[in-house]
């Protein structure tokens, strides 16, 4: 009988010991849950817009957006034919014909519009005798006509004929982070319907590229190859934050984008006028340097120093000198050559500027006309 009250007893303790355990158990269970939650809607909120939403994130948009992005063609002559050959008594007597040579392109772009306007890169259709764009689900492609395009920022809009057609919409590029998700589309190698993924990797890149220097491209580690060029790279809503523009040969995961932000300030222009006009003062500057500033009994080292004044331009009209600092314009200071080439940057040509400058250890004001740049001045 002793035995079965032992093990009575040690029944009891172990039933106890148990509730407690379980009692204890589904406080710390639900002392934990809420804690959980907490965290999930904290990942949430961090991961919005960003990769890890959902295992069908990148297909869905690129499902959606894919349709609206473009495979371009382009026919360029190359070499030149010799005058000679133009010649019908050089032809007649050598016995040859006028031959040309052509040679192929291809790069990407994308619809902006239903009515069929498209953006693109410059350089994918600089020189092309013929546009042609193939958009996904036609068998035929589209005659393109060149509507406008600007050589210093590499951009083109082309016009397809149609209705209806798929589109993108542009985003904010000044919203997006470094570290945020992005998608490319394109047609590396004249591979159509490519998609690559990556991050943003900087903003505000400057590089220089051929003839032309860019000031606030953004940098991805998306693969961009020959033939992505002009297309979209968009952020995790299917926006076109920048339009893919450049890599950099000798490295890996180093490519480059026009910011949406950009484009929106010219594609009305580029659209209805066919080219960007950009007000010009026509002078050369560079920064003030101490021994410069000494030279000049200038006592500051801020300011655009005007070291050459084109002949005939609206500086040299409106009096502007050699040897003259810029130090405002419209009352707006300037510290330095970035800031006054800003500045005129939104100006509108035509119009009257202010220009308060040093000249010998004075401060006189001018009136500039801001005429409109010259093609081929750099």
């Amino acid at each position: 009988m002793a035995n079965w009250k032992k093990i009575g007893l040690y029944t009891m303790i172990l039933a106890f010991l148990s509730g407690i355990l379980f009692t204890t158990g589904s406080y710390l269970v639900q002392d934990l849950k809420p804690k959980q939650d907490m965290i999930s809607q904290q990942a949430g909120v961090a991961n919005a817009g960003q990769l890890g939403v959902g295992p069908d994130t990148i297909s869905n948009i690129v499902e959606k957006a894919g349709s609206a992005v473009v495979k371009i063609n382009t026919t360029v002559q190359v070499g030149g034919d010799n005058p000679l050959n133009n010649d019908p008594f050089f032809r007649q007597f050598h016995g040859v014909r006028p031959q040309s040579q052509y040679q192929n392109g291809v790069g990407s772009g994308f619809i902006i519009s239903k009515d069929g306007y498209i953006l693109t890169n410059e350089h994918v259709i600089d020189g092309a005798q013929s546009i042609t764009v193939l958009v996904k689900g036609q068998n035929k492609p589209y005659e393109a006509k060149l509507v406008g395009a600007d050589v210093a920022l590499d951009l083109a809009v082309l016009k397809i004929e149609g209705k209806e057609f798929p589109t993108l919409i542009l985003g904010d590029s000044n919203k997006i982070r470094v570290g945020n998700w992005v998608i490319a589309i394109g047609s590396p190698f004249g591979l159509e319907d490519t998609v690559t993924i990556g991050v943003i990797s900087a903003k505000e890149r400057p590089i220089e590229l051929e003839n032309r220097t860019f000031d606030h491209l953004l940098q991805t580690d998306a693969s961009i190859n020959p033939g992505n060029s002009g297309g979209p790279l968009l952020n995790l809503n299917g926006e076109v934050i920048g339009i893919n523009t450049a890599i950099n040969a000798q490295a890996q995961g180093i490519g480059f984008a026009i910011p949406s932000s950009t484009v929106k300030e010219v594609l009305e222009e580029l659209i209805q006028q066919g080219t960007v006009k950009r007000p010009w003062l026509g002078v050369q500057i560079q920064p003030v340097t101490p021994d410069i500033a000494n030279y000049l009994g200038y006592q500051a080292n801020e300011g655009a120093l005007i070291y050459g004044v084109v002949p005939g331009g609206p500086a040299d009209k409106a009096g502007v000198k050699e040897g003259d600092i810029v130090l405002s314009i419209d009352g707006n200071k300037i510290e330095n050559p970035e800031d006054l080439i800003k500045t005129m940057q939104k100006k509108k040509v035509g119009t009257q500027v202010e220009v308060q400058l040093f000249r010998q250890g004075g401060i006189i004001n001018l009136q500039v006309k801001a005429s409109e740049r010259p093609t081929n001045i750099n």
